[in-house]
Formats: C-alpha cells, structure tokens, sequence
C-alpha cells in the first residue's frame, strides 16, 4: 500500500490558501483515479483505491499545519506502510511557482509540516515539492502562505494538480525521476515553465 498525504490547514477559510497546494494536489489525484469516497478517519480525511494496480491512501490531515505528522503517523502504523511508500505533497517556497520536484529525506527547509511528520514517522518519506514562490522577505512568509492564491494564478496551480494526477502511476510504480520530468514537461507544455518568483523583476 501507498500513502499519498497532501498538506494544508482544514476548513473553508483556508482552502484556497498557498499552504494547501498540497491538499489542492491530492484532490486532484483522488478525483482523477477515482478513489473514495472520502471518509473521516486518522484524524483526516482519507479516501482508498488503486492506481496502477497498487493499493492507494489518499489522506487528509484535519489537524492543522503544525501537526501533520499525527495524522499521517496514525495511517502509516496502522497499515505498517513503509516509509518509502509515503509520499508528502506540499507548498515550496524555495521553488518558483508551478515547479514540480521530488526527493527523498533532506532537510524540512522551515516548513512545519514537514518537521512534524520527520518528528513523528522519521525522515525517509518522499517529498512532492509543489513551488509557489517566495514573497521576497522572510518577515513576509507568514502572510503569503496563509494568502489565496490571485486569480491570476488558477491556470498554474490546476496544472500542477493535473500533472500530479496524470503522473500519479509512476509514484507507485517506482519511477519518481520520471515523475518529475513528465511533470516538467506537462507544465512546460502549458506555458508555465517561465512563471517567476513573486517579487521577482523583469
């Protein structure tokens, strides 16, 4: 089995936040591969299929931000997932808007999420690092993750949630590099390889 764990803060007030990519990117690949339906549970909600014939968790978390890691620790145990079947979706400020990366382990990089789950599950899961740019100014962070995103946005931020979906096989099937090239090239494909850091000229 798969954990595919998206990340974000619950409720309608935060939904349309830059901290809930992660959220918006699970959705989508519940939607698009027919998982569900979604039910409470673990703290979260979790919705169960397949994709490429392997069984898929798509969760949830309820907890708030900070404490990610109990919601998805609570699955991973339960279904004695190995950690390098756990695969965390998030908002990356260190990348440029619409840039889709992957690895496995490294550092948390400041995000509270992150930290949580490293906290509560260990390091070795996989990170979908989904960009959405730096406001410019670390004072400025708080405000911009917890901000929508502008209408302006909607294109970029559909289409990382539509490569995610469309490429969500190759996660499960062990081939993560190429997860992240297809991703790059969608996108690409999109017009949105040249999308720019907020703040950034030119």
């Amino acid at each position: 089995m798969f954990l595919f764990a998206g990340l974000g803060n619950p409720g309608p007030k935060y939904a349309g936040n830059r901290h809930n990519i992660g959220f918006m990117a699970v959705d989508a690949i519940a939607r698009r591969h027919r998982l569900g339906p979604p039910r409470k549970r673990f703290q979260g909600f979790v919705a169960e299929g397949e994709i490429a014939g392997q069984k898929v968790l798509a969760l949830l978390p309820e907890t708030f931000m900070n404490e990610s890691g109990r919601a998805v620790a609570e699955a991973q145990r339960f279904y004695k997932i190995p950690l390098d079947h756990v695969f965390v979706f998030h908002d990356e400020l260190d990348l440029p808007p619409a840039k889709v990366r992957i690895k496995k382990g490294g550092g948390n990089a400041g995000h509270n999420g992150l930290r949580s789950i490293t906290a509560q599950c260990g390091n070795d899961y996989w990170r979908v690092r989904l960009g959405i740019g730096h406001p410019g100014d670390k004072a400025l962070v708080h405000s911009y993750v917890l901000n929508d995103f502008a209408k302006s946005e909607k294109g970029w931020v559909d289409a990382v949630g539509d490569a995610c979906a469309d490429f969500a096989e190759l996660l499960v099937t062990g081939r993560t590099d190429e997860f992240q090239n297809r991703a790059h090239l969608f996108l690409d494909a999109q017009g949105f390889s040249e999308q720019k850091r907020v703040g950034e000229k030119g």
